[in-house]
């Protein structure tokens, strides 16, 4: 059985004057597309131009909802009730579905974005109330969070189909969760190191941690980002090293 794995980024980033991430030029290296959809990034412009850029390149379009912060670009924790998570989630994927009815297209995933993500890998009621969002728009859609989380398990809980997501440029602590982005070793920043952790968690299941302890960590789907001086050449090598070593790198 050929092995599989989906690789996913995070992409229309920009808004109005604001250009962020290289989103043209790494499109065509991935296979899932999370667009932001106005609360943390992006603008109906973007969103638009995005979605055209997806289909163009044959890439599979998820919802990337986030906390209503530009100026933080989502990545700030903000005291939020069950509720609040299940609406802004709602708003936001049905905004980027409106759109996606003008090219014929169905939304296929749906992938928190910053803070939230991150909030709703550990809390569970919030954890439940974007899932619940998300099964009460399509239940045909495919939930992507951090492996492992309280996310991922909310999703299988209700019975959605879930995106397993794991992160080659950042370190792991050893709950599983990912090292905060102001500890000095967050990011891996050496291409070499983030394809050989990506290998090491999709061939044996586990991942060596920021402290150097081993945990075991499931994988399908991989985050890359589009911006960044060297997010396409990685991501060529990246897809270039999984067809070497076997793997079809496809949608979920």
């Amino acid at each position: 059985m050929t092995k599989k794995i989906d690789l996913n980024c995070d992409i229309g980033e920009s808004f109005g004057q604001y250009k962020q991430g290289n989103d043209r030029d790494i499109m065509p290296h991935v296979t899932s597309a999370n667009i932001a959809c106005g609360f943390h990034a992006g603008d109906p412009n973007v969103m638009a131009e995005t979605i055209a850029l997806a289909v163009e390149n044959k890439v599979a379009i998820g919802a990337h909802p986030g906390l209503p912060d530009l100026v933080g670009f989502g990545r700030r924790k903000m005291e939020i009730t069950p509720e609040d998570a299940y609406c802004i989630t709602t708003y936001q994927i049905g905004a980027l579905e409106a759109f996606l009815r003008r090219y014929g297209r169905r939304l296929h995933h749906v992938k928190p974005h910053g803070a939230l993500y991150n909030m709703s890998a550990v809390h569970r009621t919030l954890a439940e109330a974007i899932v619940k969002a998300v099964h009460d728009f399509d239940s045909s859609l495919i939930l992507y969070g951090l492996s492992g989380s309280e996310l991922t398990h909310s999703a299988e809980k209700i019975g959605l189909q879930v995106g397993y997501e794991i992160f080659a440029d950042r370190t792991y602590q050893h709950d599983g969760t990912l090292t905060p982005r102001n500890h000095p070793r967050a990011m891996i920043t050496d291409i070499n190191q983030c394809i050989e952790q990506s290998m090491e968690i999709m061939t044996h299941q586990r991942v060596k941690t920021v402290d150097g302890s081993v945990i075991p960590l499931k994988g399908n789907t991989i985050c890359l980002h589009s911006d960044g001086n060297h997010a396409l050449s990685f991501s060529k090598m990246l897809k270039d090293t999984f067809q070497s070593q076997g793997f079809e790198v496809a949608a979920l």
